[in-house]
């Protein structure tokens, strides 16, 4: 890789209740203000990675075509969860490999209400590997695809370390309480661990209150060369120092563990390489934004990325090093569980939130001095990425 890549704009959409957002409208408004905020036309871009999971083939140049036709190439993702943070993963290798120097990666979703569906239902679900180790080792039964996983990984973790339901939520409690500032979030009501344990029980320690909603929403960002910035004259200080993806090895399916199948293991190893890369370890984070589609997900990452020791979620949940004034500020954005979860969109989402807290702009959410920020976004299927970014 050549020189650093930097961030130069970003936009984020409100997320929306499903119906209440239409794709192109999405992607399109995304765009038009990371390009207002990076203070360049669409005539600058020269590339674009568009990521989504419900759609049809090319909604990518649909939502684009909005903006403009410029006759750049526009390649579309999918990647499951981590659709959003793979857009801006290939964006990111194209302009530090030095193939383009401005690049746009552009995230949205347009979802139905309820739990996630499989809609090819003649051919088998990539997801059955998955599954099929839920369903033989865990008492999941007829539950939803993603609450059947992640809900038996979380009663995995409890089995193991004996974690009570209480701590499971209070990562709920944290979510809300950071979201109430977040004019872009979905849920900003705050809720009490009471309140959290008597939503329905829905899998394992989890409550309805614990698992994210289905939103609407576009996210979007604009990478671009050190060489382009200055040329330009932008002000991009926002660099990214490190980043990897991982896709699964054989744990996740060997060891028949349902915290080795959400990702436990490409979370870690893809965290290892970011922080090998970016020449730092957690400790020099100061803020982040994780992948907490549900309360165990969250819990499963604080370790899997080395902010708490193998079965030490529970301590650094009670010490508060999870929140402002702790280790590490964790979702300031209230993350998944109060933003929603508009698949293709949570990535580049997470890029804005702290694009924007390393520039100071968060508002009453700023994480004070912040200069070093993680993000971390997974899907099933499965890919994780890791990408650390540091205010020049």
């Amino acid at each position: 890789m050549g020189p650093r890549a930097r961030i130069a704009g970003v936009g984020m959409t409100p997320f929306v209740k499903p119906g209440q957002g239409m794709y192109r409208d999405l992607g399109a408004t995304a765009v038009r203000d990371a390009l207002a905020d990076a203070g360049l036309d669409y005539a600058d871009v020269q590339q674009a990675f568009v990521g989504y999971v419900y759609g049809d083939s090319t909604s990518g140049q649909s939502a684009l075509y909005e903006v403009g036709c410029t006759g750049i190439p526009i390649v579309n993702v999918n990647n499951n969860c981590s659709t959003g943070s793979t857009a801006l993963y290939l964006a990111h290798q194209a302009v530090a490999s030095g193939a383009a120097d401005c690049v746009l990666a552009l995230g949205f979703e347009q979802m139905t209400p309820g739990a996630l569906q499989e809609n090819y239902l003649d051919r088998p679900s990539p997801l059955s590997r998955f599954t099929d180790i839920a369903d033989r080792e865990y008492d999941t039964g007829n539950a939803p695809m993603a609450l059947k996983l992640f809900g038996g990984a979380g009663a995995e973790y409890q089995q193991r370390y004996g974690t009570s339901d209480e701590i499971f939520a209070r990562i709920s409690v944290k979510a809300r309480r950071h979201a109430r500032h977040n004019e872009r979030a979905i849920f900003r009501n705050e809720v009490t661990v009471e309140e959290v344990l008597a939503s329905p029980r829905m899998l394992g320690p989890l409550t309805r209150l614990q698992c994210c909603p289905p939103t609407c929403g576009g996210g979007a960002a604009i990478i671009v060369s050190e060489a382009f910035a200055r040329r330009k004259g932008l002000k991009a200080d926002i660099a990214i120092t490190g980043q990897a993806m991982r896709t699964d090895f054989p744990s996740t399916f060997n060891e028949s563990s349902l915290i080795k199948v959400v990702g436990a293991d490409l979370s870690a190893a893809a965290a290892r390489t970011a922080y090998e890369e970016a020449g730092m370890g957690p400790g020099d984070v100061d803020v982040v934004e994780l992948h907490d589609c549900f309360t165990a997900n969250e819990i499963l990452s604080y370790e899997a990325l080395g902010f708490a020791p193998e079965g030490g979620a529970e301590r650094f949940i009670l010490d508060n090093d999870n929140t402002y004034g702790g280790k590490v500020v964790v979702n300031p954005s209230g993350g998944l569980l109060s933003k929603g979860h508009p698949l293709g969109a949570t990535g580049l989402a997470q890029c804005a939130e702290l694009v924007w807290q390393l520039r100071g702009q968060a508002g009453v959410r700023q994480v004070e001095g912040a200069r070093v920020a993680l993000q971390h976004n997974i899907g099933l299927g499965g890919a994780c990425v890791v990408t650390i970014y540091e205010r020049a």
